[in-house]
């Protein structure tokens, strides 16, 4: 993409997202070309070394579009963000609080962008292999009438993400209450996804709770066809072995379903 005005390009930069000077620059405008379309009014600086049109405020989706386009590696809405926004958060909706996933790590400039969230940032190269999930085709475009595609994980993907976090910041009762309301995953996602899954601890845990809610979904579903790993593994400290999975429980969920 050659920018040959910014000022062309400042008409068209769609409403409510963002672009870098940095990555502005680097696609051919000139920083006093920049300078001047922010004197004229063109384009408004919502926060230091950030772009935008003026008229409607910077949307948190809006934002997510706008890394997706200028991050170097895909960046999407996950985990716990991505199943509420689906319906299927057992909790009241964390709305002032957005869960993003992707391979790299977070710009500095997220931070500074007043849009009334909190970003909370999940680097994956632990979890996912990257070719995998995106042949998986499990982030999918979400629209609005007035925004482009932003994109946000399935249901299936975004319950594994959400087990990465087990028990760290999320509760085992949590988790165990978010699979009560996953009775329609589909099998076949499921299966594509434990494949490109790498975290051996996530696909245990992901066994262990859909054991206690036997969907028909979980009767087309093999732990023997995944890497599941060897030997135990201490997901609670001082919790008791479940030894289906060897993974440590807690004392609660132990022999119950």
């Amino acid at each position: 993409m050659s920018l040959s005005s910014p000022l062309e390009w400042a008409a068209s930069l769609p409403m409510g997202q963002v672009a870098t000077r940095q990555w502005l620059q680097a696609r051919g405008a000139s920083r006093h070309a920049l300078d001047n379309t922010l004197k004229s009014g063109r384009l408004i600086a919502p926060a230091r070394g950030l772009l935008a049109r003026p008229g409607l405020p910077v949307t948190w989706e809006g934002v997510v579009v706008s890394l997706d386009r200028m991050m170097p590696d895909p960046v999407y809405v996950g985990g716990l963000s991505a199943l509420e926004r689906s319906g299927l958060g057992h909790y009241v909706t964390m709305a002032s609080r957005v869960h993003l996933y992707s391979p790299g790590p977070a710009p500095a400039w997220l931070a500074r962008l007043p849009v009334g969230v909190d970003w909370v940032w999940h680097v994956t190269t632990r979890l996912w292999d990257q070719q995998a999930l995106q042949d998986s085709g499990s982030v999918r475009e979400q629209r609005t009438p007035t925004l482009e595609g932003w994109p946000m994980a399935s249901p299936e993907q975004a319950f594994l993400e959400v087990l990465a976090d087990v028990p760290e910041s999320v509760s085992f009762e949590h988790a165990d209450n978010l699979m009560r309301g996953l009775s329609a995953l589909s099998p076949r996602r499921l299966d594509t996804l434990l494949h490109a899954c790498r975290h051996v601890r996530v696909k245990r845990l992901f066994f262990f709770f859909a054991d206690r809610h036997p969907y028909p979904w979980r009767k087309r579903l093999d732990p023997a066809d995944y890497d599941l790993g060897s030997g135990k593994r201490s997901v609670v400290r001082g919790g008791r072995l479940d030894r289906t999975y060897l993974i440590t429980v807690p004392e609660v969920f132990h022999g119950q379903e």
